[in-house]
């Protein structure tokens, strides 16, 4: 599976996606992560992707153009079943649900928008490239789309058979609880003891999967 990142801010990303799980899956090929910076494709001397909003605003707006040769030559030479991601905060909250539908594809070209945002028009090209699938990832605003790409690769990469090892791994494919426990028994602070709920140490499976539901 590939995911390409369409970002000014690749190596931002690319310190996260190195690590941990995400870093380990890259390492053993199951996945892949490759970034195109729209300041490449730019026409101008100067390196100068943002303009002046139309109709007046704050902030700049990265131009249209940049973004879709960019996505163009992420997707170029590609056969596989693709789709773009784009991120706005009034696009559909992402959920597990999507993250599981996403494994599904070859190609996933995620476009992170800066500035104050990414001129309409490259949305309505990039749609005769492939299907633009639009998120929001949590009801908070982030300062580029680099956070909520990395959400979403996380996800997904995650949710690939033998990245987590097991299945079961996958705590919502499971029954969890978010409150969980390791060794020691007792823990002692203040002289006040804190003590592994007894349930969990009994062994027996049903009651720890009813406890597991209700906390």
């Amino acid at each position: 599976m590939k995911f390409h990142l369409v970002t000014l801010f690749s190596e931002a990303c690319d310190a996260y996606l190195s690590a941990s799980i995400v870093g380990r899956a890259r390492k053993e090929k199951k996945i892949s992560v490759h970034y195109q910076n729209p300041r490449d494709f730019v026409e101008n001397k100067w390196g100068k992707i943002d303009e002046r909003p139309y109709g007046g605003g704050p902030g700049m707006i990265i131009q249209a153009m940049p973004i879709v040769k960019a996505v163009e030559k992420a997707l170029r030479n590609k056969k596989g079943k693709r789709v773009i991601i784009w991120f706005s905060p009034g696009g559909k909250q992402f959920t597990n649900k999507d993250a599981d539908a996403l494994t599904k594809y070859d190609d996933v070209v995620l476009v992170c928008g800066r500035y104050e945002g990414i001129d309409e028009r490259a949305r309505k090209i990039l749609k005769t490239l492939a299907p633009v699938k639009e998120f929001a990832v949590g009801e908070a605003v982030y300062t580029g789309g680099e956070v909520p790409a990395l959400a979403i690769v996380d996800a997904v990469t995650r949710r690939i058979p033998g990245v987590l090892g097991k299945d079961a791994s996958v705590e919502e494919r499971r029954i969890a609880s978010s409150a969980v426990y390791t060794r020691p028994e007792t823990i002692s602070y203040k002289k006040k003891n804190y003590r592994v709920p007894k349930v969990l140490q009994t062994g027996h499976h049903a009651r720890i999967d009813e406890w597991r539901r209700i906390k």
